[in-house]
């Protein structure tokens, strides 16, 4: 009964519009006080804040939102846009594609979704409207390429898992590169699809020279050279996950300043906005901590993993219907306070069917990549909107092939586990 007026209070909560850290840490609280008083109450938020806050991986968070303001500033992800325009543009739907391309390239040094999307969208999309894209073949593309920076590493979401999962950060951050390239190729060849189907849709493309090509990569090499300062060293073993962020940041601040563009009133924006951002996911955090207490001493967990393991079902057939809820949760609330929320309470149960804990966390994010861009809070349908002044109607149709498309590597990544698992086994 009690766990019921908890859970009650939460979604009532959620459904008024009170901030997720606030919901989860009244909720909590209240579980709290009745199970054992305002003594267990108060010990446990005199600690909670500390706890929190004291774990050495968190400094992660902070660095790599940073090292995306600074990537930001820079301009780096224009570039990326116009070589691969360069290099795909001749292709039927080429600036589409390059777009994806893009997308992940900036994946690879930002672990910010709505940032990809928000900077994807500034620069790729007028080129596509210039050209005569379809718009919602041209919103669909940048909010679904957007997605791209929750997977590939630095990832913030798998940053996420990985502490509250308690398990190696640097692990995820590999196991999230193959999936990332196959949401890629997934996205590519949808725009192929799309095109063929309607031709109308995307224009002919123009020729590049060979000349034309190797030249736009000298404005590439940024790029990999951050690479390389943040994945590279994770995969080498040069660096932990922690040391590379502060690496990755400080090389990014070098970027803007080589580019000329980092002033101070830039600089001073970009610390305020990583500090921002970080304390909302410090406060997620602190408030799932209180509401995951509460589930600890009632025992929620442990009763669940017995429940489910009596049933007559096999666990793959349970995977799926944790999958399922993953998508429908990802239709109503924001995709890291679902990391936050469900972690602690679904992980010692797929763990208890006998699943691998970072295989699950890399699905997970795939499956909330799915959240992000489907109605009615896909956040980046809603960044896309912004700059693009199109109805959400019709950016929501445009991205609906790439979901499709996503549940299908969903499919694939659950059904073949080593696509996910051979990178980080072959990590130094």
């Amino acid at each position: 009964m009690t766990i019921a007026l908890v859970l009650l209070a939460l979604v009532v909560m959620l459904v008024i519009g009170l901030p997720v850290a606030l919901a989860m840490a009244v909720s909590g609280a209240i579980g709290l006080y009745i199970f054992g008083g305002l003594p267990v109450l108060s010990g446990i938020l005199r600690t909670s804040p500390l706890s929190t806050a004291n774990s050495y991986e968190i400094i992660t968070i902070p660095m790599f939102i940073l090292m995306a303001e600074f990537v930001i500033i820079s301009g780096v992800a224009n570039d990326l846009f116009r070589s691969a325009t360069i290099w795909v543009g001749r292709i039927k739907g080429g600036v589409a594609m390059a777009t994806a391309l893009a997308g992940a390239g900036f994946g690879a040094i930002s672990g910010s979704s709505t940032a990809a999307a928000a900077t994807l969208a500034s620069t790729s999309i007028p080129a596509m409207m210039k050209e005569g894209y379809e718009p919602k073949l041209a919103g669909g593309v940048v909010a679904i390429s957007g997605t791209l920076a929750m997977l590939i590493p630095p990832s913030i979401a798998l940053i996420l898992y990985g502490i509250l999962a308690d398990i190696s950060i640097s692990a995820l951050l590999i196991a999230g590169v193959i999936p990332g390239l196959i949401v890629t190729v997934a996205i590519i060849a949808t725009i192929a699809i799309l095109v063929w189907l309607w031709p109308e849709s995307a224009p002919a493309g123009r020729a590049y020279t060979m000349r034309e090509k190797f030249a736009s990569l000298k404005r590439v090499g940024p790029m990999i050279l951050l690479f390389f300062a943040v994945t590279g060293t994770i995969y080498t073993g040069i660096a932990t996950p922690t040391e590379a962020s502060g690496i990755g940041a400080f090389v990014a601040m070098l970027l803007a300043i080589k580019e000329g563009r980092l002033s101070l009133p830039a600089f001073s924006g970009a610390l305020r906005r990583a500090a921002q951002t970080s304390c909302m996911i410090l406060f997620i955090i602190l408030g799932a901590h209180i509401f995951g207490y509460y589930f600890t001493l009632a025992r929620v967990t442990n009763d669940l993993t017995t429940w489910v393991g009596g049933l007559p079902l096999s666990p793959m057939t349970i995977m799926v219907f944790i999958l399922l809820g993953y998508i429908v949760l990802g239709f109503i609330m924001d995709q890291i306070a679902i990391l936050i929320l469900t972690v602690p309470v679904v992980l010692p149960l797929v763990i208890s069917l006998g699943f691998d804990p970072i295989w699950f966390g890399v699905i997970i994010v795939v499956t909330a990549e799915v959240g992000m861009v489907t109605p009615p809070l896909g956040m980046n349908v809603f960044v896309v909107a912004r700059y693009t002044r199109r109805p959400l109607g019709e950016l929501f149709r445009g991205v609906m092939p790439h979901v499709w498309a996503h549940l299908l590597v969903i499919a694939l990544l659950t059904a073949f586990p080593a696509i996910i698992l051979w990178l980080p086994s072959t990590m130094q």
